[in-house]
């Protein structure tokens, strides 16, 4: 009868199971880099054999095309390099207002839901069930071909006290435009800022020491505007204001909203507002209830309640699917391409790849801001859940 001996501690045998699993994981990595390797050569092949040039040297080259809307000066003569960057800014652009938007927005929501009167907490459930089903390639066409697409032309735009016009062509607003009192005018605001920080502070070591409780938000508002007027009384004005006027058959000056950045924005916005709606209310719901009770044992009111002892709570709960859906919302920006938003798609993706050819470096490109971006907001949230988080002593 023989006896099969036992693997012994640190030998190379295969029967050892860290020998095993370090042998596995090589030949896993072995096989992903010969996968890559086979993959960049056949692409270097049918570059060459096409006659494509691969590099990066094509961003210093003239575009040849407008932009409809930009944040920093652009001109059809400007580089790729230019396109580039006015692509980025708009990408960022819609998706902070969306999260700006979406946050409010699906805060409120959830709080409604959750809400003791019938009508309200019905009426927010009629929407969040609603809008998160919808898918948001539909939203964004109905706000745009259903809604901005049929509003009246220029010549007989809906005006808010001739200073906003709103048409078919976007959204036209004052635009700010700096004066020579600016830097006084930030000076008092920071100065305000750093006062009312100051009084907080005080009221709360007094609350502490005493039990007596002073409202800081009245002299902090009060500061902020009497010290940037006293600045501009003083100084000059910090802002002056380019009106939009009707000049031929579209306004001149100002700022204008195009309607696809809107269409884009509000689709987005109602989309995601919907789950971070049911993110709060489940976050609000997961703190024990005997939290609340024991706050209005305190006779503390119920505003105070939820902002001093519940929410600090539900917040530990609330950030991580937080932080999904602002992903989620930088990820959707990409669906600008379907109503011709000029964002990171539909220009380098898009107009630039058909123009240059390059597939490989534009995609390339293009991905690599998105992955930058969704890991600096991953980065961002998960810094402040960390602060957030409850911390065994």
């Amino acid at each position: 009868m023989s006896h099969r001996r036992p693997a012994v501690k640190g030998s190379l045998s295969l029967s050892n199971p860290t020998v095993r699993a370090w042998l596995f994981q090589i030949v896993t990595l072995a096989a992903v880099a010969a996968v890559f390797i086979y993959l960049i050569h056949n692409t270097i092949i049918n570059l060459s054999n096409r006659g494509i040039t691969s590099g990066f040297a094509f961003l210093d080259r003239s575009a040849g095309f407008g932009i409809v809307q930009h944040l920093i000066d652009y001109s059809e003569g400007d580089t790729y390099g230019r396109v580039f960057m006015v692509g980025l800014l708009n990408t960022l652009l819609v998706s902070a207002l969306c999260i700006l938007f979406a946050s409010f927005l699906g805060f409120f929501l959830g709080l409604a839901r959750l809400s003791e009167n019938w009508l309200l907490r019905k009426l927010s459930t009629l929407y969040i069930e609603t809008f998160r089903n919808i898918p948001p390639l539909l939203q964004i066409f109905f706000w745009y071909f259903a809604v901005l697409r049929n509003l009246p032309g220029p010549r007989q735009a809906l005006s808010a006290f001739d200073l906003m016009f709103l048409s078919n062509r976007g959204l036209y607003i004052p635009a700010p435009q700096f004066g020579e009192g600016l830097l006084a005018f930030l000076g008092a605001v920071a100065l305000a800022a750093l006062l009312s920080i100051g009084l907080y502070r005080y009221n709360r070591n007094l609350q502490i020491r005493t039990g007596r409780l002073r409202r800081t938000w009245p002299a902090a508002i009060g500061l902020l505007i009497v010290l940037p007027l006293l600045a501009h009384g003083v100084f000059g004005a910090a802002i002056h204001w380019d009106v939009p006027a009707l000049r031929g058959f579209n306004f001149r000056g100002g700022m204008a909203l195009i309607p696809e950045l809107a269409a884009l924005t509000l689709a987005l916005s109602v989309y995601t507002s919907a789950f971070i709606a049911e993110i709060i209310r489940a976050g609000i719901q997961s703190v024990p209830h005997g939290q609340l009770e024991a706050a209005r044992s305190l006779a503390l009111p119920h505003p105070i309640a939820l902002r001093q002892v519940i929410l600090p709570q539900a917040l530990r709960v609330i950030i991580p699917p937080l932080t999904s859906q602002y992903l989620n919302i930088v990820k959707n920006s990409s669906l600008a391409a379907a109503i011709g938003y000029p964002d990171m798609v539909s220009l380098f993706a898009g107009t630039v790849l058909n123009q240059t050819g390059q597939a490989i470096e534009t995609i390339a490109i293009t991905m690599s801001v998105y992955l930058i971006i969704s890991l600096g907001i991953s980065l961002l949230m998960n810094i402040y859940n960390r602060r957030m988080a409850l911390i065994e002593r």
